[in-house]
């Protein structure tokens, strides 16, 4: 078994959370493959974030920074993705931010269950992001039924174990631009019928920084999404 894990995260802007971040996640990678690494997609920011983080490679010689990618969420994520499943031989991808808002205490509950399934996925049953941004996700998951038939708890919790092949089978039906990747990636495992599972996770408030996605913003791009929906269905009758 490939116990290779590439812990995959986004950021921008993420000074006052990025440190703190990296040594609690980085603990992760002790007893598993040799190859594994964390991997961090920072293009963009305007503050301190790439300075800290090239500090910290010093210190964590399994850090890698992708600095090339595009400067939103999305690209970033599809980055990531592609980089973990070119590296990591099929081992694991498991997605999460860096923000401070998920727990890596919570990750080994996962991992024990990495080779019963394709993909272990985060629920929030407890957000304290705020309310409107649970409704956000509440929309999200009833449009998916809607458009895909699919019933997901949770579509876009940014706290993923996936198998890398299974990734590679549906990444590249998303062009590196698209903004909701992971939504998507959630929706063609269920689509597809991968074996995978749901587990609840903790979500904390964001730790420090300005979010820089905001109601507005996630309207816009919940309007295109519409469209986008309806373009990657007619793409989802078979897997290359």
């Amino acid at each position: 078994m490939n116990d290779t894990l590439y812990i995959v995260m986004p950021a921008y802007n993420e000074e006052e959370n990025i440190e703190s971040v990296v040594r609690s996640w980085y603990a992760i990678l002790d007893g598993k493959g040799d190859n594994s690494r964390i991997v961090i997609a920072d293009s963009g920011s305007k503050d301190n974030t790439h300075r800290i983080l090239e500090a910290l490679q010093c210190e964590f010689p399994k850090l890698i920074i992708l600095s090339n990618t595009g400067k939103f969420h999305g690209e970033k994520v599809i980055a990531l993705y592609n980089y973990a499943i070119q590296n990591s031989g099929g081992g694991y991808i498991f997605q999460t931010d860096s923000d401070g808002q998920t727990n890596p205490d919570e990750f080994e509950a996962f991992w024990t269950l990495r080779s019963e399934y394709d993909g272990i996925f985060g629920v929030r049953t407890v957000r304290e992001d705020g309310k409107s941004r649970a409704f956000v996700e509440k929309v999200v998951c009833f449009l998916l039924r809607l458009y895909f038939g699919v019933k997901i708890p949770d579509a876009n919790a940014p706290f993923r174990l996936m198998k890398a092949d299974v990734v590679k089978k549906y990444l590249y039906k998303m062009t590196p631009d698209y903004n909701l990747p992971n939504i998507m990636m959630t929706t063609y495992f269920a689509w597809y019928k991968e074996k995978m599972v749901f587990k609840p996770i903790s979500f904390k408030p964001r730790q420090g920084g300005v979010n820089s996605i905001n109601i507005p913003k996630i309207i816009k791009i919940g309007w295109k999404a519409l469209g986008d929906f309806k373009k990657l269905k007619q793409g989802m009758k078979n897997v290359n």
